[in-house]
């Protein structure tokens, strides 16, 4: 008998997000948040699934890094600069890439992107119900610093933050 042979997952490739992937990046974050709408505050499922003229408008100052795998965009992000701090926004990864580290390489790319623009910190804010969100950053090295209770939409939020 043959031994099973091992899968390997290929390569995941993090790069800057240009305005060409905007539709791919729009279609990324309806797939990962329609399927949660029972959950979700209508508004803030408005909020986290723009349209692509939407999305564009967002992108004023704000820097985004896809993560792709054999070409296709699996995970998105944001870093947004304030008074030496980095603001991570919009981390979404596609339902059946989790727990492969896409995540993980796509904050590591926003903490890369802070420390060569003198960040002194990279926080990040996550829905209470978010448990896994809350472990990955804390895994990444992030404290946990502060609940605001009803916070957007009536939800309770997580504040995390990594000091550079």
């Amino acid at each position: 008998m043959a031994p099973p042979k091992t899968v390997t997952a290929k390569p995941i490739i993090v790069e800057r997000l240009t305005h060409h992937d905007i539709p791919e990046i729009c279609a990324l974050y309806k797939r990962v948040w329609e399927p949660r709408k029972a959950e979700i505050p209508a508004d803030l499922l408005k909020a986290w699934t723009p349209t692509a003229l939407e999305f564009s408008s967002s992108m004023e100052g704000v820097t985004y890094f896809a993560a792709r795998r054999d070409g296709k965009l699996i995970g998105g992000i944001g870093c947004w600069l304030d008074d030496g701090a980095c603001q991570i926004l919009h981390l979404a990864v596609d339902v059946d890439q989790r727990r492969q580290g896409v995540a993980t390489a796509l904050t590591n790319a926003a903490i890369e992107w802070a420390r060569h623009n003198n960040s002194f910190s990279v926080w990040v804010d996550a829905l209470s119900k978010l448990e896994d969100a809350g472990a990955m950053f804390k895994r990444l090295g992030f404290s946990e610093c502060g609940l605001l209770h009803r916070h957007q939409w009536s939800e309770d939020v997580r504040l995390f933050e990594k000091v550079l």
